[in-house]
């Protein structure tokens, strides 16, 4: 896919690895290492390390998705977001994927600092840095395998369970394999991605039943409307039937006329034997008529009572507002919760340093 294509069908996607490209761009261009840059510098850029992030600047938990470790560490997560977001954004949307990945982000982050600051307080760990969009791409990759757990197309084309596994897998592996990896924000990213991505999947199952329902209904009113335009009344229009009612007639008249000479040529026929016939004939030919009309009242598929007696179709029904809201309502009660336990870690990071002093 070209710079344009991406661009046209994922522009967020576009702006997030702009974004992290440009920002590598100008710390090597202020004198930052492309493959080791330094704890001060990785700081300075907005890494995301404890003692900040949960103290003065709870804006680290957003900046530190932009910022990357080294070059292999861009390359790496830039593919990843190149990969899922070009599928994930036209699925969700650009507004939900946007959310989606900073929400992510900011769950992994804050799991995180939660890790590490129970690890301190129980005496095995120490306060570190991280950065890097993983945290985020963890969560557009599992919002990925719900969508393909229920079914969720994407231009008509349903997303490969098998595949996804597998690659949420190798990094889940990845990360508890090689140390230095952040494995508490690629787990709080998955976990933040799966639960709104569930809501979303919730409202849009809500959704395709309610469209289902209406296609029914629309192909019920396109019946109705077919038989009312090809229905017809016999007081109105001659009826197939009555057509071959006429028809009968003519063959009748033709039969009596054909059948009345031989009468008038023969000397051994009287005139009362003349008139029986002729009443015979008139009576076979009403009853043919009574006949006819029989069968076109009541076995004429498009007659106007059939049309009368058809079922009417229900009026068409609009999907609740509640299904296409929950998403974002669960990404705000996700926020409600984040700011919660920021506030958790941070109260206790205060009385411990009060504690201390």
């Amino acid at each position: 896919m070209t710079i344009q294509q991406l661009l046209k069908t994922a522009p967020v996607t576009t702006l997030l690895l702009t974004s992290f490209i440009g920002l590598f761009i100008m710390q090597i261009l202020t004198g930052v290492d492309a493959n080791n840059p330094s704890t001060e510098a990785l700081l300075k850029w907005g890494a995301n390390a404890l003692p900040f992030t949960m103290g003065d600047d709870p804006w680290r938990l957003v900046s530190s998705a932009f910022l990357h470790i080294g070059l292999m560490h861009l390359l790496f997560n830039g593919f990843a977001m190149y990969f899922f977001g070009q599928i994930a954004e036209p699925m969700f949307g650009s507004a939900k994927f946007l959310a989606l990945f900073l929400l992510a982000a900011i769950g992994g982050n804050l799991l995180n600092s939660y890790v590490t600051w129970q690890s301190i307080l129980d005496g095995t760990g120490q306060p570190g840095l991280s950065a890097g969009a993983s945290g985020g791409i963890m969560g557009i990759g599992a919002a990925l395998l719900i969508a393909a757990l229920f079914k969720i197309s994407v231009n008509g084309m349903v997303l490969n369970l098998k595949s996804l596994i597998f690659i949420m897998g190798i990094n889940l592996v990845y990360g508890f394999a090689v140390p230095g990896i952040d494995n508490a924000g690629h787990i709080g990213g998955a976990i933040t991605g799966l639960i709104i991505a569930l809501a979303f999947a919730i409202g849009y199952r809500q959704r395709l039943a309610v469209a289902i329902q209406n296609a029914a209904i629309q192909h019920q009113r396109t019946f109705n409307s077919y038989q009312a335009n090809y229905s017809y009344s016999t007081h109105d229009t001659p009826s197939y039937n009555s057509q071959y009612s006429g028809q009968s007639h003519d063959q009748l008249d033709n039969q009596s006329s054909y059948d009345a000479t031989p009468i008038k040529q023969s000397p051994h026929l009287n005139s009362d034997s003349t008139e029986q016939d002729t009443v015979f004939a008139n009576n076979e030919t009403n009853t043919a008529d009574i006949y006819a009309e029989n069968i076109t009242a009541n076995n004429s598929p498009l007659s106007n009572e059939a049309v009368h007696n058809s079922i009417e179709p229900k009026a068409l029904k609009n999907p609740s507002i509640i299904w296409q809201l929950l998403p974002w309502f669960a990404m705000l009660l996700i926020s409600i919760g984040f700011v919660w336990w920021w506030q958790d870690i941070h109260q206790q990071l205060l009385q411990v340093l009060k504690a201390i002093e």
